[in-house]
C-alpha cells in the first residue's frame, strides 16, 4: 500500500533493513527476519522483536524509500502488508512457536503487492524525475503524486463513487468551484494523474462529466486548468514516449494533450472511450443511434451506467442479439457439455429473451437459449458432485445442466418470472405431427409458408384478371430461388436457362456432388452429436465445418440458426404478410429506389432473369423499407437479399435481412454508413498490426477504401464469384464482421508482394480485382456465376487461381486471434474518428458555400463557425429540448445541419457585431434575429447569421442604413417588405 511520505533518517535504522533493489531515487528494502531461509542471529532478533509488538505497532516487511542524491533524509512512499486473516479462518502455530494470523501464503502476497508498486514507479514516475532542476522540485512532486495516489486508492476500494457519498460530494464541490459549470453538469468520476506540458509533468485531478473533460493542477504556486469537451475530441488513444510506457493521448483540432501516472490506466481509458462515445453519438449521430433508456437523459448518467452498457455492449456484440435485449445477469458457472462427457467452465448470461452460455475459454462452447424454446427451468438436489445445479428443458427434448450458480435460488426464480412473461408474450404453436427432430422451428413454423398461402392474403378472391395478377404479386414464394431455378432446369432441358453443371465433364460432375454430400453427412453426424435447432452446441468443430463451406441444401435453414433470425421468424406469424400488403402498390422515393435496382441485382444469375425472382426480391425490399423507414433502402442491399433468396424461403429472406441490417451490421444502412466507414476504419488499424510492412509501403490505407470498402457493405458479394463469395457469408453469419476483417487482412497478405510493388493506387486496386476475380470454388454444385467488377482485360497474363476454402482456412489461422471484445473496443475509437471526420466534411462544405458570397476572412469565417457550433452544442449541454424543430440534422443541406434560437443568438451578437449599443443591444439582437428567421420555424442558419455580419463589419454605407431601417420597423410591418438577401 501506499504510505503519506514522513521524513526518516538511515543512519542508526540500516542494521534492521535489507536493500534489494534501488535506483536513482527509489530503494526497495526487506525487514531482517522476513522471507530468510536459514536465519541468522540479527534476522532472528528482529524477527521476534516484530512478533511480540502488537499487530497495529507490526512493522511490514517490505517498503519502498524516496532518496534524492546527496541528502541523508529519506521518505518511505510504499510498504507491503500481510493479508489479514478471514472472518472464521482460525490463527495458527507456526513451528517457531508464534501464532500465524495470516490465511494462504501472507509474505508471497506483501512481496507481490510491493513489486508492483515498484514496477509502477518505474514505469511512470523514474524516467520523468529528470527534467526536473533541483531536488526540492523532485521530492515535492513525487510526494504529492503519493498523496494523490493515496486518495484515489481510498475511494477506489468502494465498486462505485456513489457509494462513498461524502468523499464523492467533496469531489464535487471542487469541480463546481474549479470549473464554474452549471449545475446540469454532471461530474461522473474524478482520478489522480499527472497532464504534460510539454516535457514537463503537472500532477494533479482529472475530472470526466458528461459533456467535458477536465483537468486541475496547482503544483510549485502555479495553477493550471484544463477544459475539452468531449465532442471536440478527434481521437483517444493510449501510447507511450520517452519517458512513460502508459499514456492516454487526447487529439483535438488543435492539441494534444498527454496523461499519465494512474493508478489503473485501463480502467480510466475505458470510462473516456465510453464517455467520449455516447457523447459524440447523442450530439453528432442522432440519425441512425438509439441511447439506452437510462443514457437518454444526460442527468442520470453514472459510471455504473457507462460500465453496465459497456458490458451489454460486449454482450450483444458477442451472441449477436438484437439492440433491445438487456443484460440482467452473468454469473459465473459449468454447463455439462456431453460431447466432451464433462462441465465446460464459464458465465451464465441471461436477458429479457434469452439465457446465454460462453466458456471461459475462447470459442470452447457457446450456447444461445432463446427463452420461448425453454419448456421449464427446474433446480436439481445440490451434491457435492453436481453443486448448486439446474435444468433447462427445451422444446426439441435436449436439457442442460447448469452447475456451481451462485444464489441459485434467486436466479431461478427470476428466470421463471421471465419465462412466463415470454411465453404470455409470445405463444408458440408447432405441428406436432412433424417428427420430434423436425419440431424446431427452423424446419416448421407457423410463420413460414408452405402452401402457396400466407397469412390473411389467402382469403383474397380474385373478381377478375387484374385482381388475380395483384394477388400473385403479393403472394411470398414459398421456396429459395435455387431450388425453383433447379426444379425448372431439369423440367425445361431445352430452356435458356442452363443447367448448373452443363458442360463440365462428367468427373467434375461426379466429384462435386460427392463432395456435396460428403459435406452433408458431416453436418448430419453434427447435428446428432451437437444439437440441429438454434440451442446447439457452437464449438470450434461447427466453425471448421462451416469454413469448408455449408452444403446448398442446409445454407439457408444454417444461415437463420447462427444469425437467430429463426427466433425472429417463428415470433411473428403473419407479420410479413401484413408487411407486403401494406407496403406493395405504395409509391415513393424508396419504392423508386428499389425499383431502379432491382434488375442490376445478380443478373447474371438465371434465378434473376425472370419476374419470379424480381417479384420476391421487389416485396422483401419493400416490406423492409416499410418496416423501418429510418433505414428505408440503401443501395447493396439489392445484392445482400438477393443473395439471401437465392438460399432460403422468401419470408426467411426477409428475417435475416432484419438481422443483418439491424443488429449484426449496425448503422451500415442509413444515409452516411457510419458503421461500414467505423469497420473500415478498423479494418485499418488491423492492417498496420498485422502487416506493418505493407501499410508502410501504402502510406494512406485509406487509399483502399474505394474497393475494400465495399468488402464490407456487400460481404465480398460484389466483387467475388458467386460461388466463392456465398462461401464467405457462411463464415458471416457464424463468426460475424470478424470473418470479413480476418478475410480481409488474407486477401491483403496473399497480395502483399504485389502490392508493395505497384507503383500508384490504381495499379494496387487492380491487383486487387484480379485476385478476388479468381477466387473460384471448386467443390460447388452451383452455376459458375463470373464478376463483373475485376479491372483487367483479355490480353493481359493471366491470374493464378485461388481456392476460396484455402483463403478461408489461412483466414483463420493467421488472422482469427481478433476477441469480439478487442473489436468492439476499437469500434468505440474510430467511430469518434468517423463521426469527427464527417463533422469536419460538414464545415469544409460550409466555408466553401459561403466563403464567396461574403468579404470576411477565410480564417475569421472559420472561427466564426466554431463560435456559431460551439453555442449550438452549450444548448445540447444543459438545456431541455424545447419543442421546436431539430436544430442538428446530418441528413440536410450541410449548411442547414446546425441552427440557433433567438437566445443562442443574442449571446453571439453581444460578442462579435459591432453594433452594440448597451442597453439596447438586446433589443437590436433580437429583432436582427427576427429579420433573419425568414421561414418563421424560430430558427436561423450560419449563412445567415455571418451574412448579416458581414453587412455590418464589410457592407457599404447604403446596405447598412437600409439594415437598420429595416430593424427599426415594427414586426407586421416589416413582414409586408420584401426581404432581399441581407
Amino acid at each position: 500500500m501506499w504510505l503519506k511520505p514522513e521524513e526518516v533518517l538511515l543512519k542508526n535504522a540500516l542494521k534492521l533493513w535489507v536493500t534489494q533493489k534501488s535506483s536513482c531515487y527509489f530503494i526497495l528494502q526487506r525487514r531482517r527476519g522476513h522471507g530468510e531461509g536459514g536465519g541468522r542471529l540479527t534476522g532472528r532478533l528482529v524477527g521476534a522483536l516484530d512478533a511480540m509488538l502488537d499487530s497495529s505497532a507490526r512493522v511490514a516487511p517490505f517498503r519502498i524509500l524516496l532518496q534524492v542524491p546527496g541528502s541523508q533524509v529519506y521518505s518511505p512512499i510504499a510498504c507491503g502488508i500481510p493479508r489479514v486473516r478471514e472472518a472464521g479462518c482460525p490463527p495458527s502455530r507456526r513451528p517457531d512457536g508464534r501464532l500465524a494470523h495470516l490465511c494462504g501464503s501472507g509474505t508471497g502476497a506483501t512481496l507481490e503487492e510491493i513489486n508492483e508498486h515498484w514496477d509502477w514507479l518505474e514505469q511512470n514516475l523514474l524516467h520523468t524525475l529528470s527534467v526536473f532542476d533541483n531536488k526540492e522540485d523532485i521530492a515535492s512532486f513525487v510526494k504529492g503524486k503519493v498523496k494523490a495516489l493515496i486518495a484515489e486508492e481510498t475511494s477506489s476500494r468502494l465498486a462505485e463513487q456513489e457509494e462513498d457519498p461524502e468523499k464523492f460530494r467533496e469531489a464535487l464541490v471542487k469541480f463546481e468551484t474549479r470549473f464554474n459549470f452549471p449545475e446540469a453538469e454532471k461530474l461522473i468520476t474524478y482520478y489522480s494523474c499527472c497532464c504534460w506540458k510539454g516535457k514537463v509533468p503537472r500532477q494533479g485531478w482529472l475530472y470526466l462529466s458528461i459533456n467535458h473533460l477536465c483537468f486541475y493542477s496547482f503544483f510549485l504556486g502555479k495553477e493550471l486548468k484544463l477544459v475539452v469537451p468531449w465532442v471536440d475530441i478527434q481521437k483517444l488513444e493510449k501510447t507511450s514516449n520517452v519517458f512513460l510506457t502508459a499514456t492516454i493521448r487526447i487529439t483535438t483540432h488543435s492539441k494534444e494533450r498527454d496523461f499519465s501516472m494512474f493508478l489503473n490506466l485501463e480502467e480510466v481509458f475505458k470510462i473516456m472511450e465510453q464517455l467520449a462515445d455516447v457523447t459524440l453519438r447523442r450530439l453528432l449521430d442522432n440519425e441512425g443511434f438509439e441511447l439506452d433508456p437510462e443514457l437518454q437523459e444526460p442527468s442520470q448518467i453514472t459510471k455504473r451506467h457507462l460500465e453496465a452498457r459497456a458490458q451489454n455492449e460486449f454482450f450483444r456484440a458477442f451472441f449477436r442479439l438484437p439492440r433491445q435485449e438487456k443484460l440482467h445477469t452473468v454469473v459465473d458457472c459449468s454447463l455439462w457439455t456431453p460431447f466432451s462427457r464433462c462441465h465446460t467452465v464459464g458465465r451464465m448470461f441471461a436477458t429479457d429473451s434469452y439465457i446465454c452460455f460462453a466458456s471461459k475459454e475462447d470459442g470452447c462452447c457457446n450456447v444461445i437459449l432463446p427463452l420461448r424454446e425453454v419448456v421449464s427451468i427446474e433446480k436439481m438436489e445440490d451434491t457435492s458432485l453436481l453443486p448448486n445445479p439446474i435444468i433447462v428443458s427445451i422444446r426439441s427434448k435436449m436439457a442442460f445442466q447448469f452447475i456451481e450458480l451462485k444464489d441459485r435460488d434467486d436466479l431461478v426464480e427470476r428466470l421463471l418470472v421471465r419465462l412466463k412473461q415470454v411465453h404470455a408474450d409470445r405463444p408458440v404453436h408447432y405441428d406436432t405431427s412433424q417428427d420430434d427432430d423436425m419440431m424446431s422451428p427452423v424446419f416448421n413454423s407457423t410463420s413460414m409458408c408452405s402452401d402457396h398461402k400466407f397469412g390473411d392474403l389467402e382469403m383474397v378472391s380474385s373478381q377478375n384478371s387484374e385482381d388475380s395478377e395483384n394477388e400473385r404479386s403479393l403472394r411470398p414464394h414459398p421456396e429459395a430461388l435455387t431450388a425453383v431455378f433447379q426444379q425448372s432446369s431439369s423440367q425445361s432441358p431445352d430452356s435458356r436457362m442452363l443447367s448448373p453443371l452443363e458442360g463440365e465433364s462428367e468427373g467434375n460432375v461426379t466429384y462435386r456432388r460427392s463432395r456435396e454430400q460428403i459435406k452433408t453427412s458431416l453436418w448430419n453426424d453434427h447435428f446428432v452429436e451437437y444439437g440441429r435447432t438454434v440451442c446447439m452446441f457452437r464449438t470450434e468443430k461447427i466453425r471448421k465445418l462451416v469454413a469448408m463451406g455449408i452444403p446448398e441444401s442446409l445454407r439457408g435453414r444454417l444461415w437463420l440458426l447462427f444469425s437467430d433470425a429463426v427466433t425472429d421468424l417463428a415470433s411473428h406469424p403473419g407479420y410479413y404478410g401484413n408487411l407486403v400488403e401494406e407496403s406493395m402498390g405504395k409509391s415513393c422515393l424508396v419504392t423508386e429506389e428499389i425499383e431502379r435496382d432491382l434488375h442490376r441485382s445478380l443478373p447474371e444469375h438465371p434465378a434473376f432473369q425472370n419476374e419470379t425472382g424480381i417479384a420476391a426480391l421487389r416485396r422483401v425490399l419493400t416490406a423492409y423499407a416499410h418496416r423501418n423507414p429510418k433505414i428505408g433502402y440503401c443501395q447493396s442491399m439489392n445484392i445482400l437479399t438477393s443473395v439471401l433468396l437465392l438460399y432460403a424461403k422468401e419470408e426467411e429472406a426477409f428475417w435475416l435481412l432484419v438481422a443483418v441490417c439491424e443488429r449484426m451490421l449496425p448503422d451500415y444502412f442509413n444515409h452516411r454508413v457510419i458503421g461500414a466507414q467505423v469497420d473500415h476504419s478498423v479494418f485499418e488499424e488491423l492492417i498496420k498490426e498485422h502487416l506493418p510492412e505493407l501499410a508502410e509501403h501504402l502510406n494512406d490505407p485509406s487509399a483502399l477504401a474505394s474497393v475494400s470498402l465495399s468488402w464490407f457493405l456487400t460481404l465480398f458479394l460484389s466483387i467475388m464469384p458467386l460461388e466463392s463469395a456465398v462461401n464467405v457469408v457462411d463464415c458471416f453469419f457464424y463468426d460475424g464482421i470478424k470473418a470479413v476483417f480476418q478475410l480481409g487482412l488474407a486477401v491483403l497478405e496473399a497480395n502483399a508482394e504485389d502490392l508493395c510493388s505497384s507503383k500508384d493506387d490504381g495499379q494496387a486496386l487492380m491487383v486487387l480485382s484480379r485476385f478476388l476475380d479468381h477466387v473460384k470454388n471448386e467443390d460447388s454444385p452451383g452455376p459458375r456465376i463470373g464478376s463483373h467488377h475485376a479491372f483487367f482485360s483479355d490480353d493481359q497474363e493471366p491470374c493464378p487461381v485461388t481456392d476460396i476454402a484455402d483463403l478461408i482456412r489461412d483466414s483463420y489461422e493467421k488472422f482469427g486471434n481478433q476477441s469480439v471484445e478487442q473489436i468492439e473496443r476499437m469500434r468505440c475509437r474510430h467511430r469518434i474518428r468517423v463521426l469527427q471526420g464527417h463533422e469536419d466534411t460538414t464545415k469544409q462544405n460550409v466555408l466553401r458555400v459561403v466563403t464567396p458570397e461574403v468579404s470576411i476572412l477565410p480564417e475569421d469565417l472559420e472561427e466564426l463557425y466554431d463560435l456559431f457550433k460551439r453555442e449550438h452544442m452549450m444548448s445540447c449541454y444543459w438545456e431541455q429540448p424545447r419543442p421546436m424543430a431539430p436544430r442538428h440534422d446530418p441528413s440536410r443541406p450541410y449548411a442547414e445541419q446546425y441552427r440557433i434560437d433567438a437566445r443562442q443568438f443574442t449571446h453571439l451578437f453581444q460578442l462579435v457585431s459591432p453594433w452594440t449599443c448597451g442597453a439596447h443591444t438586446e433589443t437590436l439582437a433580437e429583432r436582427t434575429f427576427r429579420l433573419l428567421d425568414d421561414n418563421m420555424d424560430h430558427l436561423i442558419e450560419f449563412k445567415a447569421f455571418v451574412s448579416c455580419l458581414d453587412v455590418m463589419y464589410n457592407g457599404e454605407m447604403n446596405e447598412k442604413i437600409k439594415l437598420l431601417y429595416r430593424l427599426h420597423l415594427p414586426p407586421g410591418r416589416s413582414c409586408l417588405i420584401c426581404r432581399t438577401t441581407i
